[in-house]
């Protein structure tokens, strides 16, 4: 005889089981990218890292496109891979964001309380997110945590063509910024919720990697 909990315990699906959806795919490929753009932060080689940093929004992007085309998706599916973006996202455009600039600085000490409010305000962001969700169902409170790459990495094109004191004010400002706006009260439009706007993430993504590139030969 089975108790209810042995019954409920034959229902829940295997963890890994879950890696086989695709839009977890997506994430999970955007995780990798993210890796890489922590491994190429640590030793330096700051023009990889970028271009890690910007494929992780756009295999973040697509992780959405795809669910919501996809049909026969169930409700713990659905369930299961917002939960997967939230920890994932805190990696890329948290964790990622800071060890990089940390890096840039040296590993300096003095750096630390920047690279601390970056992923401090990325916590915040998601968790009120995850709390609250959408402002009227169609736009966020605080800016989206995936704008932080898409802008960190333009700014560090010109990171070859400034001054190097000029550009490391420039870029902690602008990280402080980001993480300002991050937990502010502004609305913003959810960007990839839309199509079209997947589609110039993609020519932006690929002319990024094409600069980085060129700048890598």
């Amino acid at each position: 005889m089975t108790t209810s909990s042995e019954e409920i315990h034959e229902l829940q699906p295997a963890i890994i089981s879950y890696v086989k959806d695709l839009p977890n795919v997506c994430s999970l490929i955007g995780l990798a990218c993210t890796i890489l753009a922590i491994y190429f932060s640590i030793i330096g080689a700051y023009y990889a890292a970028m271009v890690g940093m910007i494929w992780a929004v756009a295999f973040d992007w697509a992780d959405g496109l795809v669910a919501r085309r996809m049909k026969g998706r169930t409700g713990n599916d659905r369930v299961f891979g917002g939960q997967l973006d939230l920890v994932i996202d805190i990696v890329s455009y948290g964790v990622a964001p800071a060890i990089l600039l940390l890096s840039y600085g040296k590993f300096s000490p003095v750096f630390l309380p920047v690279a601390f409010i970056v992923l401090a305000a990325s916590a915040i962001r998601l968790s009120y997110f995850s709390t609250f969700g959408l402002s009227d169902g169609s736009k966020y409170t605080g800016l989206a945590l995936d704008n932080n790459n898409i802008v960190l990495v333009f700014i560090f094109l010109f990171e070859s063509v400034l001054p190097s004191g000029i550009f490391s004010i420039i870029f902690y400002v602008s990280a402080l910024g980001l993480a300002a706006l991050n937990v502010s009260q502004i609305k913003t439009p959810k960007l990839s919720g839309n199509p079209r706007n997947v589609f110039l993430l993609v020519f932006y993504t690929l002319g990024i990697t094409g600069i980085y590139a060129w700048k890598l030969l």
